[in-house]
């Protein structure tokens, strides 16, 4: 071989070790880069962990809490709130009544006709938006809205009778915000969650708000229960099932109430009720332990939030949270690594995510994910992602509510706790005496809400943890029940066992 052909092949050596030391490079870099993602993923999901021994030390908080609340006012993260119900509706209710549910982005009104021997012999209900800009307005506003729905509603549904002659005039009110009950049907508003904003309205009786607003349209109603959504599926829990003690609902937001002893409510030592008994609605979204496991991501959401430090639970468990939350996840992961493609701007928009969304890509059970694909590209603007960076975006899903229901089961179980119906502590703990073995009494948590209802990872997740808290000796015992409707039927039941008493049934001496 001659000097030309020599150094032709030395050059193309050369430039074949270059190309191949790029590309060797290059996979390397990939490879970095991938493993970045897992590595954070990992971090994640240790962060957000939820094993049996934490759950059950976020049991024993929320039970701590609850006593706390109960004993003073502001001695707890929960305000644990008398509610004025005392008896609530057991089957024998008769009559036609109408309910509104407030509490979201959307109202419900209803009518129900009930039939006495735990019957419902009819039921409407209408959905309506509420238009954002009556989130921020002001009260008259927001109220005329309320107000002239229901009307138009009535006309429709009133069996072609007048106004004045509709029967069963009383209203249940299911109102789902930080309400201070005063009687069973009056309270003012503490404050605002979920997006709402109608400052004049803080402080002010959110009955007497409807009823001017309901004189003003020429609707001869009369509010005879306020309830909050919690309360109202309590309600219809125990109209269909007389074990039923506690409601939980999961959804946009989220909260709790259960019925405690009169005299357990130590705060208001002159409490006294015909029945021995008093609803107590806990507002659990603003429970906070130091055992409940809070990421990076979560601080973050806080900080950003409308209402920093505030609703620690609800921004850990609720709908209107959980899909965000998965959006800072794959962010961050988009920053330390290219899997995801080009950083889509998107994923730096608050809440462009939905919960919905979230669900949908979890449930995914398609080969290639494709449903994740559409998601993500329609979305998120993250186009042509390969399947395994699909499969990740499940795994953040599942890490996300996997905690959330798990976090959901330990309060619901602590509640059981507080109530003496979780199994560890004998004759107090919901055991029969009388048994030579201690017979457990049935208990029944009545559930309403997207998330328990619609979403089915995160019921069976819901459901595995509560029976792994509690044991497979208790668990038979406590039952789930879902609600359908429930916060509004109840306030509707509720404001019919209302309107059958002529006197109060609740005193604080």
């Amino acid at each position: 071989m001659g000097k030309l052909g020599l150094g032709i092949a030395v050059g193309c050596a050369v430039a074949s070790c270059a190309i191949a030391a790029m590309m060797v490079g290059r996979r390397v870099k990939s490879r970095r880069r991938w493993w970045n993602v897992v590595r954070a993923l990992d971090e994640f999901e240790e962060a957000a962990s939820t094993p049996v021994e934490r759950l059950r030390q976020v049991v024993d908080a929320m039970a701590v809490e609850m006593h706390a609340g109960l004993a003073s006012e502001g001695g707890s993260k929960l305000k644990m709130l008398l509610t004025f119900v005392d008896n609530l509706p057991d089957g024998s209710e008769n009559g036609i009544y109408y309910a509104l549910h407030v509490g979201g982005t959307n109202f419900r009104i209803l009518r129900i006709q009930l039939g006495g021997q735990r019957s419902i012999l009819g039921h409407d209900v209408e959905r309506k938006p509420i238009p954002q800009l009556l989130m921020t307005s002001t009260s008259e506003e927001f109220f005329d809205f309320i107000a002239l729905s229901l009307k138009e509603f009535v006309e429709r549904k009133g069996d072609s009778l007048q106004l004045s002659q509709v029967r069963g005039k009383d209203l249940g009110f299911t109102f789902s915000f930080p309400v201070k009950q005063t009687s069973v049907s009056s309270g003012t508003l503490i404050k605002w969650t979920k997006g709402f904003a109608i400052e004049d309205m803080v402080e002010k009786d959110v009955v007497e708000c409807l009823q001017k607003a309901l004189s003003r349209r020429g609707l001869d109603m009369n509010v005879t229960a306020l309830v909050n959504d919690s309360v109202g599926t309590l309600a219809v829990g125990h109209f269909l099932d007389k074990d039923t003690v506690a409601a939980v609902v999961i959804g946009t937001g989220t909260n709790a109430c259960y019925l405690e002893r009169a005299d357990a409510v130590i705060k208001c030592q002159g409490l006294l009720t015909t029945s021995g008994g008093m609803v107590i609605n806990m507002e659990w979204g603003n429970f906070w332990s130091s055992h409940l496991p809070r990421t990076s991501y979560d601080i973050d959401l806080d900080a950003e939030s409308q209402n920093p430090n505030d609703q620690g639970f609800e921004k850990m468990i609720s709908g209107m949270y959980l899909g965000d939350i998965v959006r800072r996840v794959i962010h961050r992961l988009s920053l330390e690594s290219d899997v995801f493609g080009p950083l889509s701007s998107k994923l730096s928009a608050r809440f462009v995510l939905s919960t919905p969304l979230m669900a949908a890509m979890h449930e995914d059970e398609s080969p290639d994910l494709s449903e994740v694909s559409r998601i993500l590209e329609e979305n998120l603007d993250i186009r042509d992602v390969p399947l395994k960076v699909r499969k990740i975006m499940v795994k953040v899903c599942d890490v996300v509510t996997r905690r959330a229901a798990r976090l959901v089961a330990a309060g619901i179980v602590g509640i059981l706790k507080k109530i003496g119906r979780d199994g560890t502590g004998g004759v107090t703990s919901g055991r029969i005496k009388g048994y030579k073995v201690g017979k457990m009494r049935r208990t029944v948590v009545a559930v309403e809400g997207g998330l328990y209802t619609s979403y089915t990872r995160f019921r069976e997740y819901l459901n595995e943890a509560v029976a792994e808290i509690l044991g497979e000796e208790i668990a038979p015992y406590v039952i789930l029940k879902v609600m359908e409707d429930g916060s509004g039927i109840g306030a509707a039941m509720l404001a019919a066992s209302n309107s059958a008493r002529s006197v109060d049934t609740v005193q604080v001496l």
